[in-house]
């Protein structure tokens, strides 16, 4: 089997991507998600196929993206959200079982899931990491989106 190089920039034509974000420590989710969206867009999803739903934390996002996945409606997924760490073993909790739930959903039921959930120590990490991550998750969801397609494909 022969292959060729990946492609630097993936093609989002006719791609259908769910994106879950969370609402809390939202000035930073929300510059996340209009990060994902523009990068989207640039990527060729068309805006009708951007589907965005908001959660209240991280916590809940593994729940509405295995809803998403089940319904076979998304070509992928993309979990956004911050969780910063506090002084208690809180952060670990939420970190933790929100990457294993993200996980999982792409596990179970074969949807790429994007995951651009931060888990920073400071709020500043946070900021630093808000206009740039959630535009890398689109871009991972889109090229494994077109991967798994051209698997399925051949």
């Amino acid at each position: 089997m022969s292959t060729s190089p990946p492609s630097l920039t993936p093609d989002g034509r006719g791609l259908r991507v769910g994106v879950v974000c969370s609402r809390f420590n939202d000035a930073v989710c929300s510059a996340l998600l209009a990060d994902c969206r523009k990068r989207l867009l640039d990527l060729g999803v068309a805006e009708a196929g951007i589907v965005e739903l908001r959660v209240p934390g991280a916590l809940e996002i593994p729940v509405a993206l295995l809803a998403m996945a089940q319904s076979g409606r998304y070509s992928a997924l993309v979990a956004l959200g911050a969780v910063v760490r506090g002084e208690t073993y809180h952060f670990e909790v939420v970190s933790d079982t929100s990457a294993a739930g993200v996980l999982q959903v792409q596990m179970q039921t074969g949807v790429p899931v994007a995951n651009g959930i931060l888990t920073v120590d400071t709020d500043a990490q946070a900021e630093a990491r808000m206009h740039s991550k959630g535009g890398e998750a689109a871009e991972a969801a889109v090229e494994m989106a077109v991967l798994l397609r051209g698997l399925a494909a051949s």
